[in-house]
């Protein structure tokens, strides 16, 4: 995994894991959903913050299930603990500064192309879970900021409902199933889907606008012809040429005589 396709696996990897985390609130318990939360948080490591070394250590593959059992544990601990907010400000720095990490390499490192588009998209899933930690966090904090969320206290079994409502609310599809009812959530939904629908007129057209417009200048770039070398044919068709005008230009036999 290289700079050239690592947004190729990541695009991949975050909707297996959103898909993953639907599939794990359908049929399974909690500490399910941790283990897909502690695979999100691997992957972005592995993705976003290991591309540059090929020796970062979650690279390895026996390191990599270890890893997310070890984040799922962690997070266990901190709920136990009591401290589930600050597991999520934790995920929350988390997200921000990998999206930060992502959009420094697709807008700020050498030319357009379909590895940086994918980053771009990668950077929009990103924003998508942001929000959706920050719906958590408010619901946590303020009980009753959302209608139609499940009274659990558990911010695991939270979030997957968030996930959908930030995706929704993200793509201004607005089905109204859940709703914001405080000042501080109403804001913060409003503020995503301005986010959204920003970035994918603008930055998102820009970059593929960019690219389409580099693909069709490296395909009409003039090619370099060599020299034409004279025919003979062409050669003596001026030889000719220029013989006749001599014979035009001589004088005539009539001029010369004297009467």
């Amino acid at each position: 995994m290289t700079r050239q396709d690592n947004f190729i696996y990541l695009t991949f990897a975050l909707i297996l894991l959103l898909l993953g985390t639907s599939l794990a609130q359908q049929f399974f318990e909690g500490s399910v959903q941790r283990l897909v939360q502690s695979a999100t948080i691997v992957t972005l490591l592995v993705a976003v913050w290991g591309v540059d070394s090929k020796d970062f250590v979650l690279r390895k593959t026996f390191i990599f299930p270890i890893a997310i059992l070890f984040f799922s544990f962690f997070g266990a601990w901190l709920d136990d603990a009591g401290f589930d907010q600050v597991y999520l400000l934790l995920l929350l720095s988390f997200f921000i500064s990998s999206a930060l990490r992502t959009a420094k390499q697709v807008l700020f490192t050498g030319d357009i192309d379909g590895n940086k588009i994918l980053g771009a998209i990668c950077l929009y899933l990103l924003m998508g879970l942001i929000w959706a930690v920050l719906y958590t966090l408010v619901q946590l904090t303020f009980p009753g900021s959302f209608t139609n969320i499940s009274s659990n206290n558990e911010w695991f079994s939270l979030f997957p409902d968030f996930i959908y409502f930030s995706f929704v609310t993200i793509t201004t599809l607005g089905f109204g199933d859940i709703s914001p009812v405080l000042p501080i959530s109403r804001f913060l939904v409003y503020f995503e889907a301005i986010v959204g629908q920003f970035y994918l007129a603008i930055l998102v057209a820009s970059l593929v606008g960019s690219h389409m417009s580099n693909f069709g200048a490296n395909n009409n770039s003039p090619q370099q012809k060599s020299p034409q070398h004279k025919s003979p044919k062409n050669s003596s068709a001026k030889t000719s040429s220029s013989n006749k005008n001599l014979f035009n230009n001589a004088p005539s036999d009539k001029s010369t005589k004297q009467t």
